[in-house]
């Protein structure tokens, strides 16, 4: 039986932040992609997108009332519990263990949208099993960082590079 496997699929600034001091995007989306994206092909494939309730706000302000991630499982880790609706489960527990948990339901494709600190712990037990990152030419200088501090010091994989106008994104797996 195949397992699922837990992906991190995201743009960082070339000093390694996720977002600016208060957890502004506008940087990202100055970004021209020369109409080149690996999104699409890439959300086809995901069934559960999970991610922290700052990310969750950030991304919905930027959407507004859009469909956001339409007929996705979505998994939002929040200390403030909301209410569930039919496709967005607010979780206060253990992201290790939820996500192993997921992971184990047959061939699911489980997307780590962020931030820092959902990404962290799973470094931590190296959960991830593929990074696809895009890196922005831009210096913030301050931020939310994808690789806070920890405990995890291992070699990944390359797949692939792909140039997206402006964006570089890097495709990396876990070593088996």
């Amino acid at each position: 039986m195949k397992m699922g496997k837990i992906v991190f699929y995201g743009a960082i600034s070339l000093d390694g932040f996720l977002a600016d001091k208060q957890d502004n995007l506008q940087w990202l989306f100055d970004t021209d992609l020369a109409g080149i994206s690996t999104y699409e092909a890439f959300e086809k494939q995901v069934d559960t997108v999970v991610m922290g309730r700052v990310t969750y706000q950030e991304a919905k302000k930027v959407i507004g009332d859009a469909s956001f991630y339409p007929g996705k499982e979505k998994i939002i880790f929040s200390h403030n519990q909301k209410n569930d609706s039919d496709e967005e489960k607010f979780v206060s527990g253990d992201i290790v263990e939820t996500l192993k948990s997921l992971k184990k339901q047959t061939g699911r494709m489980i997307w780590v949208v962020g931030g820092g600190s959902i990404v962290k712990p799973l470094l931590e037990e190296n959960l991830i099993d593929e990074y696809w990152i895009q890196i922005a030419p831009v210096l913030l200088g301050k931020g939310k960082r994808l690789f806070e501090e920890g405990n995890y010091n291992y070699r990944l994989e390359f797949i692939e590079t792909t140039q997206m106008g402006e964006l570089t994104e890097l495709h990396f797996r876990k070593k088996d």
